[in-house]
């Protein structure tokens, strides 16, 4: 009668006769038997009491099955775009904060997906395949990285023991691709050209006789702590090589930080003979005080040029002792100190011109104010406008949690118990410029620093910060925040990516689709930024790009803000039962896109979409001893430049997958990264040959089209798709600029292709044979292949 009743209560909230009864909640459900006797028990009963009156009739179901009910009904439905964040449950409890929880294990999740994607690729593209270790390994980091997408690990949100574990867990998946990785770039590297048959696999691992132990060509090891500017091989050996991998599919230039002892100087040369020009700049005190022991002193810094599509490059770098080069040493000295007075308290005359210093290149510069701030940006055309930058934190609340205007803030919820507290009205700034780099480096206190730099040829600034440890000696936690504030009029709307494709509107204080009323202002603002978080005007458009998700809002017309960092004392009650008292610095960073919007090409967006892809696929160094080899000897013996593709895809479709499927084939997907009004250019569909990209590295035998998740044939999902009928109105919280191809509209481009089919099945006939290799992608669309290949030990 109980169930009846509810039942009866929840009808009128459906459009149908059909109501869907979901079971299950975290800490509930442990006797699954007991669980579904019960159930069983509930059906047969409420059922029985159609012989009374009762319309109810409880059966099992799936989501499927409840779909198919729904659709058979025939009734139009509304459509709703916006994504239901950010998500409360209760007045108080915004669940806000675990964007930003744990910023080490979300930083080194990126970088894991970073490095699984460049195992896939070279799995896939080893020359011999003979070595079963490597499909182990890539399973053993694709699970790994799986785990960690739990609900309770990238969000920060596991007690510590666990995070611990999941750290501990993805370093062995490291560990184990990086094996791999030795194995097929040793093998890559030893051929003389791309057509010569590469070594067999044991012999490319070049197995000491003695130990049983492989002694490789050379390491490519990978220096995980790069980010703290630590690397054994570059820290101490004479001569060294970088060998640099490119996970995209289009070529890069990269600027390359190498940690090295400053007491030398060295020489970098390509695989050409062509010296490389380089700088040495100084490592932040505060970087090297986390690690003394491990951390150098200085980086020498280089632009590795055309890096090639799906592959690699190798520079040789040289020490010599000063003086040696027969180029000049280009050690950049600390060339401006803003006065000493600015780190005393007691007030400044201002100068005259109120940046006192400024850093650049051909595209923009950035300006100082005279207490150390950012204060200005100037563009290519002359123009000057605001935009200034500090840290500050929130103090977060503290309560029992037994009601809800008690709570605290947690690793779970995010919630201020008062406005921002700035960390400093005052910098310590030094300024250096060379002719590769220009930085600038603030010292807020003694728990905040920061470099801001722009390169040479990059048209944005970085931002590198480095917070913590949080003092909580108050007995107060702290939620630290970097805001950007510019002269940009963006009317409460701001903007954040949907986990980095289509960017969200979002307005201030509002929903779309129900009356808000915000008891916690801050907190009932902020949304994920996993990628991107943007303001504009009509004229000007400011966006903010990260290394991590984050927590971010526009509080202020004008501001853009990301919680960095966060340590609280106290619980929230969600179920951790610890508080997040985490006690680690953290080092990341920000990339800064200021820009008109004047119709240019490439738009603002496009150029934000491609600073996107490739801050999410990094070029990833492998370092290798090369004390042993003379240069010639190294350049003339080993193949330094190697590509997976014998041709570029252009910059806006990015290759979004490629890894061994089964036995002869391989997952493969393409990815327009546009939006559809993203720019008058990229941002339309885009069509190329497959055979083009892909026909020299594999003997293709077959190419299929699948679903999304590559478990069932394109063709054969859309004959048994449902089609619902929509209103013309629906909810209006909108997906900004996105507008959905119509399904009739859109190129299908490949589905089947056959040649050489094994099977008995006769291939589909096309008339023109290199046509029928044609795949188009429209913006936002990703298409989904298993290629099969012929059992050749390798084609070219």
């Amino acid at each position: 009668e109980h169930s009846t009743n509810t039942l009866n209560k929840k009808q009128w909230k459906y459009r149908t006769n059909n109501l869907i009864i979901t079971k299950g909640e975290d800490f509930n459900y442990k006797d699954a038997n007991m669980y579904f006797k019960n159930l069983d028990k509930l059906i047969k009963y409420a059922n029985e009491a159609q012989k009374n009156g009762s319309n109810f009739n409880l059966v099992y179901s799936t989501p499927s099955c409840y779909l198919k009910a729904l659709h058979d009904a025939q009734i139009s439905w509304p459509t709703k775009t916006d994504d239901f964040i950010p998500y409360a449950s209760d007045p108080h409890a915004f669940w806000t904060g675990y964007y930003t929880s744990k910023p080490s294990l979300k930083n080194l999740e990126r970088m894991g997906n970073s490095f699984l994607q460049l195992s896939k690729q070279l799995t896939s593209l080893a020359p011999s395949k003979e070595d079963k270790s490597l499909r182990v390994h890539l399973d053993y980091f694709s699970e790994v990285m799986g785990v960690l997408q739990h609900h309770d690990a990238i969000t920060g949100t596991s007690k510590e023991h666990v995070t611990q574990d999941y750290t501990v867990q993805i370093y062995a998946a490291f560990k184990a691709c990086s094996y791999s990785a030795k194995i097929i770039l040793n093998q890559l590297t030893a051929r003389q050209t791309n057509k010569d048959k590469p070594p067999e696999s044991e012999a490319a691992r070049y197995l000491d006789q003695a130990t049983g132990h492989p002694n490789f060509t050379f390491e490519f090891d990978t220096c995980l702590l790069l980010n703290v500017s630590s690397c054994e091989i570059s820290e101490t050996r004479d001569k060294f090589m970088v060998t640099i991998y490119n996970a995209l599919a289009h070529s890069v230039f990269s600027y390359v930080r190498v940690p090295v002892d400053g007491k030398y100087d060295y020489e970098v040369t390509d695989y050409r003979s062509v010296p490389i020009p380089h700088q040495m700049i100084s490592v932040p005190p505060q970087v090297t005080a986390l690690d003394p022991a491990k951390s150098a002193g200085y980086e020498l810094v280089f632009l590795a040029t055309e890096l090639p599509p799906i592959g690699y490059k190798s520079f040789f770098i040289v020490r010599k002792p000063i003086k040696a080069l027969n180029t000049p040493r280009v050690l950049v000295p600390e060339v401006v100190l803003l006065p000493n007075s600015m780190s005393s308290d007691e007030p400044q005359k201002p100068p005259r011109n109120s940046n006192i210093v400024s850093i650049g290149n051909k595209y923009f510069s950035v300006g100082f104010d005279s207490k150390g701030f950012l204060n200005s940006i100037s563009l290519e055309d002359g123009s000057e406008h605001k935009l200034s930058q500090n840290f500050f934190y929130y103090e977060g609340a503290i309560g029992d949690n037994r009601v809800f205007k008690n709570r605290s803030s947690g690793a779970y919820i995010f919630r201020p118990n008062s406005t921002e507290r700035f960390v400093a009205d005052h910098v310590n700034v030094k300024v250096i410029k060379g002719p590769i780099v220009e930085e600038v480096h603030q010292t807020f206190n003694n728990w905040i620093s920061q470099v801001i730099r722009i390169y040479r040829d990059y048209n944005y600034v970085e931002f590198e910060w480095l917070v913590g440890p949080i003092p909580v000696d108050d007995k107060i936690g702290k939620e630290v925040v970097t805001r950007f504030v510019s002269d940009i009029q963006n009317s409460n709307v701001f903007y954040t990516d949907s986990n980095g494709r289509e960017m969200i509107k979002r307005v201030r204080n509002h929903r779309d689709t129900w009356n808000l009323q915000l008891q916690e202002e801050i907190a009932g603002n902020y949304y994920p930024v996993t990628a991107n978080i943007a303001i504009e005007d009509g004229q000007k458009r400011l966006s903010i790009m990260n290394d991590r998700s984050q927590g971010g809002s526009s509080l202020q017309d004008g501001a853009i803000e990301l919680m960095v960092h966060r340590r609280l004392l106290h619980d929230d009650a969600f179920g951790v039962d610890e508080a997040l008292n985490f006690t680690h610095p953290i080092r990341g960073k920000h990339y800064l896109l200021f820009g008109k919007l004047d119709g240019n090409v490439p738009s603002m967006e496009a150029r934000e979409r491609f600073l996107q892809a490739e801050k999410l696929l990094p070029p990833w160094l492998f370092f290798s001893d090369v004390s042993s080899y003379d240069y010639e000897d190294w350049r003339k013996t080993y193949s330094h430049i190697w590509s997976g593709v014998a041709l570029s895809l252009p910059q806006n479709v990015k290759l979004l997958t490629l890894e061994p499927y089964k036995e002869l084939s391989y997952l493969i997907r393409f990815e327009h990264i546009l939006e559809k009004n993203d720019d008058v250019e990229y941002s339309k569909s885009v069509t190329f040959n497959f055979k083009d990209v892909f026909g020299s590295i594999f003997d293709i035998n077959r190419l299929e089209e699948m679903t999304l998740d590559g478990n069932a044939l394109l063709e054969d999902s859309t004959k048994t798709r449902f089609r619902f009928k929509t209103e013309s109105k629906g909810f209006t919280n909108e997906i900004v600029k996105r507008e959905t191809v119509p399904e009739e509209t859109q190129v299908k481009g490949v589905t089947i292709i056959d040649e050489g089919n094994p099977s008995d099945e006769p291939a589909k006939e096309l008339p023109d044979d290199s046509a029928k290799w044609d795949i188009t992608v429209q913006p936002m669309q990703i298409r989904t292949f298993i290629l099969t290949v012929n059992p050749s030990i390798y084609d070219k």
